[in-house]
């Protein structure tokens, strides 16, 4: 795998993390030395150089402008961690440290020294430490040089001052035994925000509605059957008994949707139904940080979104007092999300979804079809549910200041927030939060969870300033923003601690980009895909059964000809291409010449074909229009909108943020996502297969997606669940683009993408594009700005 790198020089593969101390540099360059110089004509003023930049404190100048340095760490050409900015100094102290999670082939770890500027930053110099110099739990510190285009005899050359340590993961304890292993069980993800929280309760949902008539039998342990939950029932029954407050945050909220702007979130609809009521609604646009550059702050500002989803609400708890719960995931409150495990096309167009379907495919009117709508959610109770709370007042406190300061004439206070530490009858967590606890350790329904996030200090208000403050509060410091990028800690934490498989349903599949093989530069430089690579190349390696399982979208939502669809596409076909070459080249390492990739990594979508004899085409004279040939074959996707994953039926992972570089970055699009697992159903607690509620929520949504409950669901890791998943996967997907209509068994298909038993990826031989709707399925390179589309 080290020969993925396009250094020079003997590469390595980096898989662990490394801890890094980046104190000071001394002798930087002036590289400000124009502006300086277009200051002393208008002054007329000249200074005197002093060594290695120090002003002379006998003299009574005014200070010298200079460069404005930060260091980047970078690995592969992905910068991995980021100094913030000193300002005007030639020898500037950070004495900042990260502990970063690492999963790249180098021949050297790289310290960019640059200059920020208004309008970017100049390259000063590269400091670097040889690949080889790095000895596993070794600490390599001391002065290194930094290398660049700059020369002055009369100055010393300018050095950076750094320590590095590497601890692979085969010397971390915390990846050894699985998620829910006893040395797991009390911290959790390490250097996260939120801390886990123990005593807590989970409740899990799959699409917007269950039906009564939706009872797979699913047998988990202590006699019980599974029991699947109504997602908006439940979040309505909770808003409607509510005492004191009603906290949403969303993408998107539509108040005309009911249980029977720039996005088209309706955010403007939204503000002017709650307007002369005692609903405070702020519309909260993106805004960046204002220490970030000029350029920057557009940058953020017209990319990138808030994306959270969120319902807090006070409940019900012992005798009159009230607790905080939360619901998150990823289902808004608005048009188009109710949907069933039916996932219905046409059917019931003029009654349960007269008002509330959309395809943004096409215009669709009466005749459909309506999108379908597949999306994970969870309500959290307990001490958890508490951080959510917390979440919600630092962006409100944040989004009220902005409202304040942009119109300065308003009707109420910014701090309308409920101060439940006033209130005596409503729960608030104590030091230990065992008042909060809604649960005890000993009982088996007893769940962990932890909450996580991507979000920065440009849309909080609550975060320190000062870096060894945010330091101790896990935030990572990047130039002049406090970062909370935990989702991203937790996917790749979880995936290494993975034992047997690993289910991700996600709306998109994008990352690690530097190990693509073209295109390294586009930025998306998440772990998660090249995590789940090498997991399974390891697992090879050690002769072991482990089975990746991704479900996806069969394209982005919209119309998928476009461009932004098509190279969405074509960076997510890059990333299945970079995972299959390592499982392919781990298979022939090891002479297994008969096993497929496939038999260890595999990529679906979801898909219908219904049966109606009610439906009536658009009056469209376009017989090839792709509206007509939907209505024609009678098919469509199911569109996944979920953000979740589940590892080896003990730990569970939900929330709003896309498996890309918008949704993990912490700096881009803001997420909130939270990850559990109940200690009393893992596999290192019982020695065997759990079967508590996260297996039944795995075998539920399996149930929908095969429309079967088959015994080798039982076991997903082994080659025989994979074939038989595949085996049925392929069947849907002929019966699908058949152009007889055949029923389908469920709605999942293969994902339409060929792969060699050398890793190779194409299309499918005479599906080159999507049915129907047309766009090349692995897509094609724009020239649209990559943050955007990654």
């Amino acid at each position: 795998m080290g020969k993925h790198s396009a250094e020079s020089g003997t590469s390595m593969l980096l898989h662990g993390d490394l801890d890094i101390q980046i104190v000071e540099a001394k002798c930087l360059p002036n590289m400000d030395l124009m502006t300086e110089r277009m200051r002393k004509c208008f002054t007329g003023y000249g200074a005197c150089s002093t060594e290695c930049g120090k002003s002379d404190p006998h003299t009574d100048v005014r200070k010298i402008i200079t460069s404005d340095p930060y260091v980047s760490v970078c690995l592969s050409g992905a910068t991995v961690a980021q100094t913030r900015v000193i300002a005007n100094s030639e020898n500037p102290k950070w004495d900042e440290h990260f502990y970063v999670q690492v999963a790249h082939s180098v021949s050297r770890v790289e310290f960019h020294v640059k200059d920020n500027d208004v309008f970017g930053a100049e390259l000063i110099g590269v400091a670097s430490v040889p690949v080889e110099n790095i000895t596993p739990g070794d600490t390599v510190s001391g002065w290194f040089p930094i290398s660049g285009q700059y020369s002055n005899p009369m100055k010393a050359s300018p050095e950076l001052h750094l320590s590095i340590q590497y601890k692979p993961i085969e010397q971390n304890p915390l990846y050894k035994d699985g998620v829910g292993s006893d040395g797991c069980q009390s911290i959790g993800v390490p250097n996260a925000y939120f801390p886990l929280r123990k005593g807590g309760m989970v409740t899990l949902y799959q699409d917007a509605h269950i039906p009564d008539d939706f009872c797979p039998k699913i047998e988990i342990d202590g006699g019980r059957v599974y029991e699947q939950n109504k997602c908006w029932e439940d979040i309505c029954h909770a808003i409607a008994e509510a005492h004191h407050l009603i906290y949403i945050i969303g993408w998107s909220l539509y108040h005309p949707v009911k249980l029977d702007g720039l996005m088209h979130t309706h955010d403007e609809e939204a503000r002017k139904f709650f307007r002369h009521s005692g609903v405070h609604c702020v519309l909260a646009p993106r805004y960046a940080s204002n220490k970030l550059s000029i350029f920057k702050q557009q940058v953020v500002g017209t990319l990138f979104t808030h994306h959270q989803k969120c319902v807090i609400v006070d409940t019900q708890v012992i005798g009159n007092n009230r607790k905080i719960t939360a619901f998150i995931g990823g289902l808004d409150l608005c048009d188009g999300r109710y949907d069933t495990p039916e996932h219905r096309l046409f059917k019931d167009l003029d009654t349960v979804f007269k008002d509330d379907f959309h395809n943004p495919t096409f215009q669709v009117n009466k005749s459909g079809p309506r999108q379908p709508w597949h999306d994970l959610h969870c309500k959290i109770e307990g001490p958890a549910a508490y951080d959510i709370l917390t979440n919600f007042e630092q962006r409100w406190r944040k989004s009220a200041k902005w409202k304040v300061s942009v119109r300065r004439a308003v009707s109420w206070h910014h701090d309308t927030l409920v101060k439940i530490n006033r209130m005596s009858w409503i729960v608030s967590p104590s030091a230990d939060e065992l008042n909060a606890r809604v649960c005890e350790q000993d009982d088996p329904e007893n769940w962990h969870v932890q909450i996580f996030r991507s979000i920065d200090s440009g849309s909080v208000k609550g975060f320190p300033k000062l870096v060894q403050e945010a330091e101790s509060q896990n935030l990572v410091c990047a130039k002049n923003l406090q970062i909370d990028k935990s989702i991203h800690n937790a996917y790749v934490k979880a995936i290494r601690s993975a034992q047997h498989y690993i289910y991700i349903e996600n709306q998109y599949f994008i990352g690690s980009s530097y190990y693509w093989s073209s295109n390294r530069s586009a930025g998306a430089e998440n772990l998660i895909p090249i995590e789940l690579a090498i997991k399974i190349a390891r697992k090879i390696k050690a002769r072991e059964r482990f089975a990746a399982y991704i479900v996806i979208p069969m394209w982005p939502e919209g119309n998928p000809t476009t461009a932004a669809m098509q190279e969405i596409l074509f960076w997510q076909g890059q990333t299945m291409s970079m995972m299959y070459k390592i499982v392919a080249e781990a298979l022939q390492k090891e002479g297994l010449h008969d096993t497929h990739p496939q038999d260890y990594l595999n990529f679906y979508c979801l898909g219908k074909r219904e049966v109606s004899n009610d439906v009536s085409t658009t009056s469209q004279s376009n017989e090839n229009s792709p509206q007509r040939l939907v209505q024609k074959f009678k098919r469509f996707m199911i569109y996944v909108h979920s953000k979740g994953m589940i590892v080896d039926d003990e730990y569970v992972l939900i929330g709003s943020a896309n498996i890309n570089q918008r949704s993990m970055d912490g700096s881009r699009d803001t997420e909130i996502a939270m990850g559990a697992y109940q200690p009393h159903y893992s596999w290192a607690g019982r020695k065997k297969a759990p079967r508590g509620q996260v297996y039944g929520y795995r075998m539920s949504l399996w149930a929908e997606h095969l429309g079967t409950v088959e015994e080798c669901f039982r076991w997903p890791h082994s080659v025989e669940c994979v074939r038989q998943v595949n085996e049925m996967a392929e069947e849907n997907w002929a019966r699908y683009v058949s152009p007889e209509m055949v029923n389908m068994r469920g709605h999942l298909m293969r994902y339409p993408i060929n792969v060699e038993r050398d890793g190779r990826v194409g299309p499918v031989h005479g599906y080159e594009c999507f049915p129907d709707v047309g766009g090349k399925v692995l897509g094609t390179h724009s020239s649209l700005p990559n943050a955007l589309t990654t």
